[in-house]
């Protein structure tokens, strides 16, 4: 999402590399840059303004100018600037007491909140939670019946005693929602809520009626991170409205400017908390500021990478092959097999590879990368057949027999 804005901003900076010294004038050019970088992305005109001005302010001031070099230090503010506008430290889940825990998630029809459901549902039992979804999304047709099919993808439960459609009434469900938690002992209840394709009084209403009848621990305010400019005037107007604890950005993936990343933290004051990066249930991660800063630096995300192989590497099998790729032991197909399928385990090729610094700068060739390689390579493989061992030859050596036609030859 951020490629554009990534390009151009490391453009601007890349031009004062390799300077000594560095005058207003290259200051200014570089600032004038970034600003058109964060107007064309769709960033909120307010955010811009505040951005450049702080990074002019702390560029023209003594710590640039006495640094050994003013470049990296220019790098430096631009970092934890973006890192302040995305809502700086990540802020963890406040969990309540006496469980279950309530979320509930609110924002417009199309942002994806059935589908980010799911996400963090698995991601909650993957914490070692026991999560529940409950279906009050009554109004948009068979929203229940996609969170039921979400659920079951995920391995969480759903409660949906009302079939939707129009049909039922949504506080009810989700009032019977927590009380049914809190009978069979689910530690976490998150609540699905309607949307509308756009801002009106029965939406608002209906959103602050369930959040006084379950008084949730934390309300998402769920965004498309494709909608640009329109991202802050709908999360002002959910703020004011029903009141939100944090922000979750949906389709991050896609191809849209990012505008809206960059700006509904800053707006609202709500730290954005989670990100859905894919059409997978298990495409969703927790936002960290810092580090999409050093993403939109190209200065890559190792942290996130390296968390990721965490989770999806068995640390006793990663001992074993690396031993065998150092020379202890035979490293063969059937181990080269083993490594693969641990790393489709981590997701997209692409979206790993994009985590290493410096990858921007070969942009083109990771986008033309075609990831049926991988499965390629991998029926290769299969379709070979297993090789029994060797016969080891006789230590025995035999005469051969005398040829008949050249005598005196053995």
């Amino acid at each position: 999402m951020f490629a554009t804005l990534s390009d151009r901003i490391n453009a601007a900076v890349s031009s004062l590399r390799g300077r000594g010294r560095l005058s207003d004038a290259d200051i200014a050019a570089s600032i004038a840059e970034i600003r058109r970088a964060l107007l064309d992305a769709d960033v909120a005109l307010p955010v811009v303004r505040d951005f450049t001005a702080t990074v002019r302010e702390r560029a023209e001031a003594a710590e640039v100018s006495r640094a050994l070099n003013p470049a990296q230090q220019i790098v430096k503010i631009v970092h934890e600037e973006l890192t302040r506008i995305l809502g700086g430290a990540t802020r963890e889940i406040s969990f309540a007491k006496r469980p279950p825990t309530v979320i509930m998630l609110a924002g417009l029809q199309g942002a994806g909140k059935t589908t980010l459901a799911g996400k963090l549902g698995k991601w909650l039992r993957d914490a070692g939670h026991t999560p529940l979804l409950v279906a009050s999304d009554l109004q948009r047709p068979n929203a229940v019946q996609q969170l039921e099919i979400v659920g079951r993808g995920a391995g969480v439960a759903v409660w949906s005693p009302e079939p939707g459609n129009g049909v039922g009434d949504p506080v009810e469900v989700a009032r019977t929602g927590v009380a049914h938690a809190r009978e069979q002992f689910y530690d976490v209840v998150v609540v699905d809520t309607a949307g509308r394709l756009g801002i009106d009084a029965e939406l608002m209403q209906q959103a602050a009626d369930i959040r006084d009848a379950v008084r949730p621990d934390e309300t998402f305010f769920v965004i498309d991170a494709m909608i640009g400019q329109d991202a802050v005037t709908t999360a002002n107007a959910f703020a004011q409205g029903v009141g939100f604890t944090g922000v979750v950005l949906s389709k991050l993936d896609g191809d849209a400017r990012g505008g809206a990343a960059l700006s509904v933290s800053s707006v609202t004051g709500k730290p954005v908390m989670f990100a859905s990066t894919g059409e997978k249930v298990g495409d969703f991660e927790r936002f960290h500021a810092d580090r999409m800063a050093s993403r939109i630096l190209d200065m890559g995300d190792m942290m996130t990478l390296i968390e990721q192989a965490e989770r999806a590497f068995d640390e006793d099998q990663a001992a074993e092959l690396a031993n065998k790729i150092a020379g202890d032991g035979d490293f063969t197909l059937d181990d080269f097999l083993q490594q693969m399928q641990q790393m489709k385990q981590l997701g997209s090729m692409k979206k790993m590879l994009g985590m290493l610094p410096g990858m921007g700068q070969i942009r083109e060739q990771l986008e033309n990368f075609d990831e049926r390689e991988v499965d390629r390579v991998e029926a290769i493989v299969r379709s070979m057949t297993p090789g029994s061992a060797p016969t080891p030859r006789s230590s025995t050596v035999r005469a051969a027999p005398a040829s008949r036609g050249a005598p005196g030859r053995p």
